[in-house]
């Protein structure tokens, strides 16, 4: 009964440390727009666009220029520019304190 509580412990950790990643976070946001899940746009819900993270995954995102970090829930596909890895909402990238663009972590 132990040993597979380990395992799926061990598999959960590794898998959450696998989905590290550092990269540009830009802003983004069509007020009332349907995102790639079907809701409807809320920018100043904390939610983000990812290119592969399932829609409903939770991502951490600290900003490296303020320290900052927030919680946002994936309900998006995106961002379709170069070198950029995630599209936060208005109200996720003002808790960032962030304008335009900014080097953040996820996890």
């Amino acid at each position: 009964m132990i040993r597979p509580i380990c395992t799926a412990l061990a598999v959960t950790c590794l898998s959450a440390s696998a989905f590290a990643e550092t990269c540009v976070a830009s802003r983004y946001g069509y007020i009332g727009s349907r995102t790639a899940s079907g809701e409807r746009m809320d920018p100043n819900a904390m939610t983000a666009a990812h290119r592969t993270r399932p829609f409903g995954t939770h991502v951490t995102v600290t900003s490296h220029s303020t320290g900052r970090s927030v919680n946002v829930r994936i309900n998006d596909r995106g961002p379709f520019i170069k070198r950029r890895c995630i599209d936060l909402s208005t109200g996720a990238a003002r808790a960032l304190g962030m304008a335009g663009t900014a080097l953040v972590s996820l996890e």
